[in-house]
C-alpha cells in the first residue's frame, strides 16, 4: 500500500497547524500516536534554515557537569558545562573529571588554529597545464581572494593549498569564519572566486567541481589532522600525584601505563587515534549546543598524550585538530540551544574560541576520568550502577 505524501504549506509551511497535520498523516498510517513528538515549546515560526516538514521534536535528556574550571585564553573560570545524551554513566564520568581538574587548578586550554574549507578541483589536458594552473592560482592569490570575500562580512580568505593527481590541481581554500562554523559561508565565497577563475579561461582547462570530497566535509581524514578544519585545540592539566590517588583511585605511573598500552593497541588495531571517547562529550555538547552534529566525523578526531614529570606528577593533554563549533547562526539560535550557549556565555559574536576552548577542556575530562576508571577497576561497576536501564 502506498503512503500518502506529507502536507505541505507553500505559502507558510512552519505552523503548528502544519506540524500537526503531518504528525496525523503519519499517526494514520503508523498506528503509532506521536503524543511526546508533539509536545514542544518552540515556536514553529522560528525554524526556517533549520528544518523541513517540521511535526515535532525528539526529546533527548540533558543534564550539566560541573563546575569546570578552564584557564583558557578565551575560557576563564568556571562553567556549568550542558550535555544531551541517553547513556547513562556519562555526565557523571565528566562531572568527576572535572571535579579532578577543578581541584588541581583547571585545565589550560588553547586555540592553535582556525580555518574552514572547500576544496574545488580543476581537470585540465595534461597534468603540465595543471601544474602551469597551479602556479597562477598562487601568482593571482590576492585576486582571488578578493573575489572570495566579496560574498561574505565575517569570511577572511587566509590560504590555498594545492594538491594535484594525474591532470587534476585541487584548490584547499582556507577561511576564518568568524564565530560561524562557516561551511556555507565558505561554499558561496569558494564558488564565486572559482567563477571568476574560470571566466579567465585557464589554458588547458576540461573540466571543474565545486567539491569533490578534499575538503572531507563531515568525514575524518589526515588531511584534517595535519591542517586543521575548524578550531584546533589543545587541553592540559598537571595533576598533582595526590589528587589522582584521592580522586581516581589509582596513581600516575599506573594511568602512563595504561597509557603506553592503548597507543600500542590503537596502532596495532590501525586506528589513526589514541583517545578513549573523545566523542562522547563531543557529541552530548554538540546536541545541546546547536552544533551541526554531522561533523563530528571530523570533530572526534583527537590525541592524548602524557608523562609523569620530574616531581612524580601526571601531565595530561588532550589535542582536538579539526572542532569544528561555531557560536553564531546554524542551530545556536533555536530556543533551548541558546539558552545552553548562554549559560556558558558563549552565544553570539566574539565567542566561538571560548566555546572550542570549553569543548576541549571537557573532553580532557572525560579522557582522564575513563583511564582511571579502568585502571582502578571501576568502569564495569560504575556502568552497572549508572548505566542500566532496568525497567
Amino acid at each position: 500500500m502506498a503512503l500518502p505524501p506529507l502536507p505541505r504549506d507553500r505559502d507558510n509551511d512552519y505552523t503548528h497547524a502544519m506540524a500537526e497535520s503531518r504528525r496525523t498523516t503519519v499517526q494514520a498510517a503508523s498506528g503509532v500516536a506521536l503524543a511526546h513528538t508533539g509536545s514542544y515549546s518552540i515556536d514553529p515560526a522560528a525554524l526556517p534554515g533549520n528544518i523541513e516538514h517540521f511535526s515535532g521534536v525528539a526529546q533527548v535528556p540533558m543534564g550539566f557537569a560541573g563546575p569546570l574550571r578552564v584557564n583558557g585564553e578565551h575560557a576563564r573560570g568556571e562553567f556549568y558545562v550542558p550535555m544531551a545524551t541517553t547513556e547513562g554513566t556519562l555526565l557523571a564520568s565528566y562531572n568527576r573529571g572535572m571535579r579532578l581538574t577543578r581541584e588541581a587548578g583547571g585545565i589550560r586550554a588553547t586555540v592553535i588554529d582556525d580555518a574552514m574549507q572547500r576544496a574545488p578541483v580543476f581537470t585540465f589536458t595534461d597534468a603540465a597545464a595543471a601544474r602551469d594552473f597551479g602556479a597562477w592560482v598562487a601568482d593571482n592569490f590576492e585576486d582571488i581572494k578578493a573575489k572570495a570575500e566579496e560574498t561574505t562580512t565575517f569570511g577572511q580568505l587566509r590560504d590555498i593549498e594545492q594538491y594535484a593527481a594525474a591532470k587534476m590541481r585541487w584548490l584547499r581554500f582556507n577561511y576564518e569564519c568568524g564565530d560561524a562554523a562557516g561551511q556555507n559561508m565558505v561554499s558561496k565565497a569558494t564558488r564565486h572566486a572559482c567563477q571568476w577563475i574560470l571566466s579567465q579561461q585557464p589554458p588547458g582547462l576540461e573540466d571543474f567541481a565545486l567539491a569533490a570530497n578534499f575538503d572531507t566535509d563531515k568525514k575524518h581524514s589526515w588531511v584534517n589532522n595535519l591542517h586543521t578544519r575548524g578550531k584546533r585545540v589543545v587541553a592540559e592539566i598537571t595533576l598533582p600525584a595526590d589528587l589522582v590517588r584521592d580522586v581516581m583511585h589509582t596513581t600516575p605511573e599506573a594511568l602512563y601505563r595504561q597509557r603506553q598500552l592503548s597507543n600500542l593497541g590503537a596502532l596495532m588495531c590501525g586506528s589513526t587515534l589514541n583517545g578513549a571517547h573523545f566523542a562522547n562529550g563531543i557529541t552530548a555538547i554538540f546536541i545541546a549546543c546547536g552544533q551541526d552534529v554531522a561533523n563530528l566525523a571530523e570533530s572526534m578526531a583527537g590525541w592524548v598524550y602524557s608523562e609523569i614529570t620530574p616531581d612524580g606528577h601526571y601531565y595530561f593533554s588532550a589535542t582536538i585538530p579539526s572542532l569544528v563549533v561555531g557560536t553564531y547562526g546554524g542551530g545556536t539560535g533555536l530556543p533551548t540551544q541558546r539558552e545552553c550557549l548562554e549559560t556558558l556565555g558563549c552565544y553570539g559574536r566574539g565567542t566561538v574560541k571560548k566555546f572550542a576552548e570549553i569543548v576541549a577542556a571537557t573532553v580532557l575530562c572525560g579522557e582522564l576520568s575513563l583511564a582511571a576508571a579502568v585502571v582502578a577497576d571501576e568502569w564495569v561497576s560504575s556502568h552497572e550502577h549508572y548505566g542500566r536501564n532496568r525497567p
